[in-house]
């Protein structure tokens, strides 16, 4: 329903726009050129669509490769005991825990078609410890931040956007995003912790979330102190080592597990074929909605005056160009997604603007359709505190991918 209004808005505002420019700048070519955009990104969006297929299809077929070798129930047995400490109101034992490491386990590997079954699962079984069923509990919440801080490991779809839009390296944004993302999950569940009274400082918390930001501020120094062309080299060669790393990883779990690891490849390609066949109108939707906008001239009025209170106060302004991806993560991933690949689309996709709009797509998740979704399930009605918090987490992975694009990028 959001996007239905975000999407009739695009066409609304460029109307508006358009006729004033007509009346007040006797531009008579501006409705020429917003019917060309309609044409010039429908054509777009039919490509890239078209285009990711290949390798949608292959990361896909990884993907079921780690699914059915048991690479879920791997990362779920890592961190139950992180997670028993993160919901100290469930009781051992109960299928709540294991529903929900399901979930943030998928979702850290990218596989949304598994991740919503266990979520929903999940707040099925919470809902039956919830002494007050129309009101968030504060597992809940805790699980609900969680989701929408989008804490992922392999951000295979923004990969693949950036190669089919020529990327010379599409990979190379694996780093800053793992990085923005984890610092957006540490932001929000540190502050749902305080918030439930929830204590830190336990083995595994501290260690968790102590040697992962002991291990991000060494990366951070260790590039901040390279030159910048090094800087980029570095963090490629890492990047694609630590990917391929997971693909022989997989396979190899693959085989342990005895699996037809040929077969599982083939079922995971044919998903990403039909998921590349089934976004096509809703890419094309999107295009065409966000290129109408940026030809009446409503995205660069909307950029321009941002840009110019950024310089006032003497900081680089750079980056607000890749920030329309950030305004609407929250509201729809769709949209979001349509941003990113229209920023890429003006910028290039290596630009600055480019590859700060790809970290900011992988750094969170869609707060407000996952809170929808998934309250709506159990029909919850008070969400409490959950969008809140959920929104500064939201906030500081914002913030996050900014600053790791000028350190990686410069």
């Amino acid at each position: 329903m959001v996007l239905n209004y975000i999407w009739i808005a695009f066409f609304l505002v460029a109307f508006v726009v358009a006729i004033c420019k007509l009346v007040f700048l006797g531009d008579t070519g501006i409705f020429t050129e917003i019917m060309h955009s309609t044409f010039d990104t429908a054509k777009l969006g039919f490509e890239i669509s078209l285009g990711l297929t290949g390798v949608l299809s292959l990361w896909m077929g990884i993907m079921k490769i780690g699914e059915r070798g048991g690479m879920i129930e791997f990362f779920s047995r890592a961190s139950a005991p992180l997670f028993s400490k993160l919901f100290p109101d469930i009781p051992k034992g109960h299928p709540a825990s294991a529903s929900i490491l399901m979930n943030i386990s998928a979702n850290m590997l990218g596989l949304d078609n598994a991740a919503t079954p266990f979520g929903l699962k999940a707040m099925s079984e919470l809902q039956e410890l919830n002494p007050k069923k129309d009101a968030a509990s504060n597992p809940m919440i805790m699980f609900l931040v969680l989701n929408a801080s989008g804490l992922t490991l392999i951000p295979v779809s923004v990969m693949v956007y950036r190669a089919q839009l020529g990327s010379a390296n599409p990979s190379d944004v694996f780093i800053p995003i793992t990085i923005a993302t984890f610092v957006a999950t540490f932001a929000g569940v540190l502050a749902v912790c305080f918030k439930q009274r929830v204590s830190v400082f336990n083995k595994a918390i501290m260690g968790f979330f102590g040697g992962i930001s002991l291990f991000i501020a060494a990366t951070v120094w260790l590039f901040n102190s390279m030159p910048q062309e090094q800087v980029s080299k570095v963090s490629s060669l890492v990047a694609n080592a630590i990917l391929f790393g997971i693909i022989v990883a997989f396979l190899i779990k693959g085989l342990r597990k005895k699996i037809n690891v040929f077969d599982a490849f083939i079922d995971g390609a044919k998903d990403g074929f039909q998921t590349a066949v089934r976004i096509i109108p809703y890419l094309i939707a999107l295009l065409v909605g966000i290129g109408v906008f940026r030809a009446s001239g409503a995205m660069d009025f909307m950029m321009d005056g941002l840009r110019g209170l950024v310089s006032m106060t003497g900081f680089d302004a750079r980056w607000v160009d890749g920030i329309p991806t950030a305004l609407m993560k929250p509201l729809s991933g769709s949209g979001a997604r349509g941003m990113m690949i229209d920023t890429m689309k003006n910028f290039g996709a290596d630009s600055f603007a480019g590859r700060l709009s790809c970290i900011l797509q992988g750094a969170t998740d869609t707060t407000f359709y996952i809170v929808a979704v998934y309250y709506g399930a159990v029909n919850i009605k008070n969400s409490r505190y959950t969008v809140s918090y959920a929104l500064l987490a939201d906030l500081t992975g914002v913030i996050a991918a900014i600053f790791v694009t000028y350190l990686f990028f410069g």
